[in-house]
Order: structure tokens, then C-alpha cells, then sequence
């Protein structure tokens, strides 16, 4: 198997650490394969952009207009799930212990899609209780209401489930309208970087969504 040289994906491009590479072995053969480092990223660059580009076009799609977007990055996996199968057995797992990483990821997505259509409105907030009288005539009342953070989630994964344990995070965070930075295990990051770079070209998801 050919080295894999990681990239990071930030600012809506792909990019290269500059330096201080990090060898990735296969827990198959012990082979190295992949290199994968952070130098030279622009932490800070990427929360702004996340802020400022990814909230805000996340914010102005309904919860149903999200949940479809899930529903089209669990088909991606779907259709390209094999690419994944074939860099799984270098984490030392089975087809079987894919299955439930890889497939098993795409299935939370499917699920928080379902139920992000089902059980939310079509609307960009969510209401909570019923309409309050303020004034004695009426005239005033208040209605409390859910909405998206305006933050971004800082996801931290485990080596375990590379596919699975990212798409569980991401599918509710992306349906609540919250843009995410994601860090994988470094000793599986090119299942989890591959996961990505599916989603990505699938084309479906706003600048600065994910990082």
C-alpha cells in the first residue's frame, strides 16, 4: 500500500502541514501508512471561519433542509463505502468490524436525518411550551423558542471507530445548525480523513461547515 500523506481540511481546502510529520503504521503489518501532522494550521483562522462562514449558512437552513443534507453524506458513504473497507483492514480490523464502523456511521446519519424530519419542524427554531400572557389584557406576551448555538463544536475522536464515532457527533451537530472542527486519532486518521474527503465531494454541505 502506497503511503498516505493526510491532509487537513480547513478553510474550505485541503492542506498540508508544513512540517513535523508524524509516521501512521498499519496494525496489520506494521508498515507506515500514512504521515499526518497539524503544522503550520491556523487554529484561530479556523474557528473564525467557522463563526463567521459556516454558523451563519448552516443557521439560515431549516431543521428538515439539514436533516436531507444528512441523508445525502450517509448515501456518499454508502456509494463509496468499499474505498473505506479497503483502508479499514490496515487498522487491524475485520470486514465485519467495518461493517460497524463504516456502515454503522452512515446509519447514525440516516437516523438523525429521519428523525430530524419526523419529530422537528420545518423551521429554523423550535418552540418550547405554550404562548405566555405578559399583561394583565393580553397585549403582551412571550414565546420561548430553541435555535442554534452561535459557537462551533470542537469534536476529539478515538482511534477505535474512525467512521462511526465522527459521524455520530457531526450528524446531530450539523442538524442543530452548529459548524464542527473535527480531530481524529492520528493512528487512524486516514479512515476518518477518507470519510471526510467522501463527504466533501459529495458537494451537499455550506462553506466552513466542517473543518
Amino acid at each position: 500500500m502506497k503511503t498516505i500523506n493526510l491532509l487537513n481540511y480547513a478553510h474550505d481546502g485541503w492542506y498540508q502541514a508544513s512540517g513535523g510529520l508524524a509516521e501512521v503504521h498499519s496494525a496489520l503489518t506494521g508498515e507506515v501508512v500514512a504521515t499526518t501532522g497539524s503544522q503550520g494550521l491556523d487554529f484561530k483562522a479556523m474557528l473564525d471561519h467557522a463563526r463567521d462562514v459556516g454558523g451563519p449558512a448552516l443557521r439560515r437552513m431549516t431543521f428538515h433542509e439539514r436533516a436531507w443534507m444528512l441523508k445525502d453524506l450517509a448515501n456518499a458513504i454508502m456509494a463509496r463505502k468499499e474505498e473505506l473497507y479497503e483502508l479499514n483492514f490496515e487498522t487491524g480490523a475485520t470486514r465485519t468490524d467495518g461493517w460497524i464502523d463504516i456502515e454503522g456511521g452512515a446509519g447514525t446519519l440516516f437516523s438523525f436525518s429521519s428523525k430530524g424530519r419526523r419529530e422537528l419542524p420545518n423551521q429554523r427554531v423550535l418552540v418550547d411550551g405554550q404562548m405566555e400572557p405578559l399583561s394583565k389584557g393580553g397585549t403582551f406576551v412571550g414565546q420561548h423558542v430553541w435555535t442554534s448555538l452561535q459557537g462551533v463544536a470542537v469534536h476529539i475522536n478515538a482511534f477505535n471507530f474512525p467512521v462511526w464515532g465522527m459521524l455520530e457527533k457531526l450528524g446531530p451537530t450539523i442538524l442543530a445548525g452548529v459548524p464542527a472542527i473535527v480531530k481524529p486519532a492520528s493512528a487512524t486518521g486516514y479512515l476518518a480523513e477518507h470519510a471526510v474527503r467522501i463527504m466533501i465531494e459529495a458537494d451537499v454541505l455550506p462553506k466552513g461547515r466542517c473543518s
